[in-house]
């Protein structure tokens, strides 16, 4: 539901008791101003927001390095070999 923010000053009561419910849309000027939730979601929303911040670059970089150190197993090339060049031919 969409209150307006007198609305939203005046039915105080009601705001919460609905909030409960479905979050609740505060509006100024009819732009949203504010969504009032109830504490469970606001709890999962802040663990889904910890969750999903970005790595630093230097965190990147520690990853990375501790990746490439010598005590790992270091892929092997295998040697290489010389292909024919089609474009390296001469036309006669």
């Amino acid at each position: 539901m969409r209150w307006s923010v007198a609305a939203a000053k005046q039915r105080l009561s009601e705001l919460l008791r609905t909030a409960a419910k479905e979050p609740q849309t505060i509006l100024s000027r009819s732009r949203p101003v504010a969504v009032v939730i109830d504490p469970e979601t606001f709890e999962e929303f802040k663990a889904w927001q910890t969750a999903r911040r970005a790595r630093t670059l230097a965190e990147t970089f520690d990853e990375l390095r501790a990746l490439a150190a010598p005590d790992h197993d270091v892929l092997r090339l295998p040697r290489r070999r010389d292909r024919s060049n089609a474009f390296s031919r001469k036309r006669a």
